[in-house]
């Protein structure tokens, strides 16, 4: 998709947000947001899963353009371009990506002309509030939604939140789109299309990272580029919950748990001889063990039979190539 297909849809009226009932300027808060546009190379890590050209949002937080995105957005790109609600555009710079919260920063080149937009805090939000899920280009991509739960997410790819916010309808182009609360401020950064559970019923809706998980490593995401925690134990491998199971649904080419002899199918039974049965239960007790580097043994059952592998883990963010220094 080019940058101009990008922006040459609308959503339908109905869902668009009404200025006149929000108790904040929403046109003043669409100054704030700007288009995230991320070429890659094709030999990059990401490549094959997230493609070579990435186009989503951001929103502008700092006094010096600096731009808070999701980060699978602009996570080995080697140009980025940055469109401004007035047009401008301008080259950036992929600053720092988090793994652990999914959220990037894109440091403009240029001046982008667009105020920072303020923050809040996602505890703040209540399921049944209303909100809106703003993109770049005004009132045509965005609309007004309502919070639908507030819950912990498992992602198969080792990503875990304890509280991420989900609402709905969702937003069709929703990498990087502003959660904006009921007083304007920032409440969260666009993530994912999921099906949710609302009403008994299943239901498109967006998944939400809470701005909440910025404040504490903001600092060190400017100054090195990555949180100074200590990089969780990465095993390369996708899993999902099947019947009370969790099973072995993709691997990473030469990743930790492929060179460890780990197949598609396997049913993981026990890490560390702790009984895992939930991918959130999975994932803490990879990461119980010990950091980046530690041996983490995995009991599997595999053509009827059981069996014992040690994982020697990795820190995902080696695997992933640079961005080029501006």
């Amino acid at each position: 998709m080019t940058e101009e297909e990008s922006t040459d849809w609308a959503l339908p009226a109905h869902l668009h947000p009404k200025p006149s009932a929000l108790r904040y300027d929403l046109n003043n808060a669409f100054r704030s947001l700007v288009l995230v546009h991320a070429e890659v190379p094709e030999e990059a890590f990401t490549a094959s899963i997230l493609g070579t050209e990435r186009i989503g949002h951001g929103a502008v937080i700092g006094t010096d353009g600096l731009v808070l995105t999701i980060g699978y957005l602009i996570t080995e790109a080697q140009s980025i371009w940055l469109t401004s609600h007035d047009g401008r555009v301008t080259a950036g710079h992929a600053l720092a990506y988090d793994q652990a919260t999914g959220f990037g920063l894109v440091l403009p080149l240029g001046r982008l002309n667009a105020p920072p937009l303020e923050r809040g805090t996602a505890s703040s939000l209540a399921v049944g509030d209303e909100v809106v899920v703003a993109g770049h280009g005004g009132l045509d991509h965005s609309l007004s939604a309502q919070i639908i739960a507030k819950r912990e997410f498992a992602g198969y790819w080792e990503y875990l939140l304890e509280e991420a916010i989900f609402a709905s309808p969702a937003h069709p182009q929703w990498g990087g789109t502003a959660l904006l609360g009921p007083d304007g401020r920032l409440l969260g950064v666009g993530s994912l299309m999921v099906q949710a559970e609302a009403a008994g019923k299943s239901i498109d809706a967006n998944m939400f990272v809470p701005v909440d998980l910025l404040e504490p490593i903001l600092d060190d995401m400017i100054k090195i580029g990555r949180p100074s925690r200590t990089p969780r134990p990465w095993l390369g491998m996708y899993t999902t919950e099947m019947n009370g199971q969790i099973v072995i649904s993709g691997l990473v080419q030469d990743g930790p748990a492929h060179r460890a002899g780990i197949k598609l199918g396997d049913v993981v039974l026990e890490v560390a001889q702790r009984r895992v049965s939930r991918l959130a239960g999975f994932f803490r007790s990879i990461w119980d063990i010990g950091p980046a580097g530690a041996e983490i043994p995995i009991t599997l059952a595999r053509s009827k039979k059981t069996t014992e592998v040690r994982v020697q883990s990795a820190d995902r963010n080696d695997y992933l190539t640079k961005p080029r220094q501006h």
